[in-house]
């Protein structure tokens, strides 16, 4: 399997067409659609020839789906869906034609390693709807070790949500707070936070030292916190039905 680099780049909010990296048709990520309600809500917002190239193009890749030589022509498709759907649009597109043509995880970390940060960022949102185990929790970690705040983003899907062991996800957690990601792009937040004490020592231990360098702490750093504490039984109650001592 070809091994993914990390691609260290300046943090920003868009991506390399100049839109919000991320942003889908419905205000969400591709990531938490099903392929089958993002290409209906794709299609009714693109105009007749966008519409017709998704179709053409999501044919090609079913009939020819894997990998085939050097590149695929589903591959080729990734690189012009911007061109062809519209910056805002590309996300939707690139992660259909990736599950048309049934990418598996040799597939996926072919397209990561060679592809611009967009198609990298694709290829993140698309785990979710293709890999069904954890084999591709390389790629999510190589996006989490850069300074790439889309690929950040992108990297905390359903699928890092799903497959991150604990220690890493708490550290993509801070990486989000470090490097100003929303917390809103971690999947299922509120539900691996919940009563995890060591999250909370580290959010602790982090603003301590915001404090102590005269720094703000971030909003989000108190949100995740609060989460810490929820599913802890209340003062004075004995067991976790809330039996008083």
């Amino acid at each position: 399997m070809t091994q993914p680099h990390a691609a260290h780049v300046t943090p920003h909010t868009q991506d390399a067409e100049g839109t919000p990296g991320g942003q889908d048709i419905k205000g969400t990520t591709p990531a938490h659609v099903p392929p089958a309600d993002l290409r209906a809500a794709l299609s009714a917002q693109l105009d007749g020839a966008a519409r017709a190239w998704l179709d053409q193009a999501l044919d090609e890749a079913a009939a020819h789906p894997g990998t085939h030589g050097p590149i695929s022509v589903w591959e080729l498709r990734l690189a012009e869906a911007g061109r062809r759907c519209g910056p805002v649009h590309a996300d939707a597109a690139r992660v259909l034609v990736l599950h048309a043509a049934r990418a598996d995880t040799d597939a996926l970390t072919r397209v990561y390693s060679q592809g611009t940060a967009d198609e990298r960022r694709a290829v993140l949102h698309a785990l979710p709807h293709l890999v069904p185990g954890p084999d591709a929790l390389p790629l999510v970690e190589d996006a989490l070790r850069t300074n790439d705040t889309r690929l950040v983003a992108a990297a905390l899907g359903p699928y890092a949500a799903r497959h991150l062991d604990a220690h890493q996800w708490r550290h993509a957690v801070l990486k989000c707070l470090f490097t100003g990601v929303p917390v809103d792009s971690v999947a299922d937040l509120a539900r691996r936070a919940r009563g995890d004490d060591e999250l909370a020592r580290m959010l602790g231990d982090y603003a301590a030292e915001r404090t102590a360098a005269d720094r703000a702490v971030p909003e989000d750093l108190h949100r995740v916190l609060a989460l810490t504490e929820s599913g802890r039984p209340a003062p004075g109650t004995a067991d976790p039905h809330g039996k008083e001592s």
